[in-house]
């Protein structure tokens, strides 16, 4: 589907990365009580909450922002926590904005007077088909999910629990291709137009899945102002977090604890080659893939292969023990990740989280690292394909 976009005016564009400027939004609900109602929003590099009192269905919100970026409109501060439906997303930028509609249903809410928001609203419209498919599978996908979660809650047994589990994956299983089409979409737009904010904010949610290379090249492709954005700012940050786990780069040198008290350090694989397989006992995917895991460490062990587990169960350690018993997989060495939520939350520095060294987002991934400490090979988020390691294999061992 081709489309064309509304661009923002050179006057936004030539000072939005230099300079605040001002912004209003007027609000003119039918259906809302008198009252307050909030606005949150990015500004200068800060997470910003701001409250206008409603009288007679209108409101008005004013600021300053530097660029365009993503804002959400809400009414109620405990139900918008739960229920997405509860608030409207939008791109607010510098100038004066619009808020038309009924206040019972906030995310249809009419915005006009953002450039922004009408190339957002273009971008969603191409991606309107695909969502219209995806959705019946999506309900059913949460419908057998909230089962899934309350049969927990009253203790049905493991081989229930397994059964149903099967059950829920298939139907997860049947959303993949609609995934995958929203994703083509969101990358040709990205790539057509490299000077839109909403590239920008696409981008930072897609970049730590796509290959290095491809995201650099979209990134260089975006003018300055678009980079030195809050978004912008994003996407250089993961691309760096991605170049110091991908091939070319020396794999950082971790110590921990293993699964059986140990102490184990990356520095003792040291003349080897090392498969670092980032999962967690959580990640259907991950589990499905231990049993190639498996055939390849019997193919490889003898000759120099080794593999160590490093999982994202640290907040679970018992479901991490049981899931190496379940799956086999206590013949390779594991590691918890050392992940830190309180500190992650608070957007802290946590040194011994081995996942921010190698650039993961999501699972599985998996780091290949040759005899020297070099990162040979990265599959998964933001690397090749399965098939593509077991080449790579083949080619470091010869075919068995």
């Amino acid at each position: 589907m081709k489309f064309q976009l509304i661009t923002v005016t050179a006057t936004l564009i030539a000072t939005a990365a230099i300079a605040q400027q001002p912004f209003t939004v007027n609000g003119k609900l039918q259906g809302l009580p008198n009252g307050y109602v909030y606005l949150s929003y990015g500004s200068a590099g800060q997470y910003r909450s701001d409250s206008a009192l409603a009288k007679n269905g209108s409101f008005t919100f004013k600021g300053e922002l530097a660029n365009p970026g993503m804002a959400r409109l809400y009414v109620d501060k405990e139900k918008v926590m739960r229920d997405m439906t509860a608030s409207l997303t939008f791109f607010m930028e510098p100038g004066v904005m619009t808020v038309t509609g009924n206040a019972a249903t906030l995310n249809k809410l009419k915005v006009t007077g953002s450039a922004t928001q009408k190339e957002l609203e273009q971008l969603e419209a191409a991606k309107a088909p695909i969502m219209a498919r995806l959705k019946p599978i999506s309900a059913e996908y949460n419908k057998l999910n909230d089962q899934y979660i309350a049969m927990h809650k009253t203790k049905a047994s493991e081989a229930e629990l397994e059964a149903f589990k099967e059950k829920v994956n298939a139907v997860k299983d049947k959303m993949e291709p609609y995934y995958e089409q929203l994703e083509k979409v969101e990358m040709d737009y990205i790539k057509n137009h490299p000077a839109s904010y909403v590239s920008a904010y696409s981008l930072r949610w897609r970049v730590s899945s796509i290959p290095l290379q491809q995201g650099e090249a979209l990134y260089a492709a975006m003018p300055d102002y678009i980079q030195q954005s809050p978004d912008g700012k994003e996407i250089r940050k993961e691309l760096d977090g991605l170049k110091m786990g991908s091939p070319g780069s020396v794999a950082h040198v971790f110590s921990k604890k293993d699964i059986n008290g140990e102490p184990l350090s990356l520095a003792d694989f040291k003349g080897k080659y090392v498969l670092v397989d980032f999962w967690a006992s959580w990640c259907v995917p991950c589990r499905k893939g231990n049993p190639h895991l498996k055939s390849l460490y019997a193919k490889y062990k003898d000759k120099g292969f080794e593999i160590i587990g490093i999982s994202d169960d640290d907040r679970n350690e018992a479901a991490w023990k049981k899931a190496v018993a379940q799956d086999g997989i206590g013949i390779w060495k594991h590691v918890l990740r050392g992940l830190d939520m309180q500190k992650r939350m608070a957007n802290q520095p946590n040194p011994d989280d081995i996942s921010d060294y190698y650039g993961i987002h999501s699972l599985p991934t998996k780091i290949l690292i040759d005899p020297n400490g070099m990162i040979i090979g990265r599959y998964g988020g933001g690397g090749e394909n399965d098939e593509a390691m077991d080449k790579k294999l083949a080619s470091i061992f010869g075919n068995i």
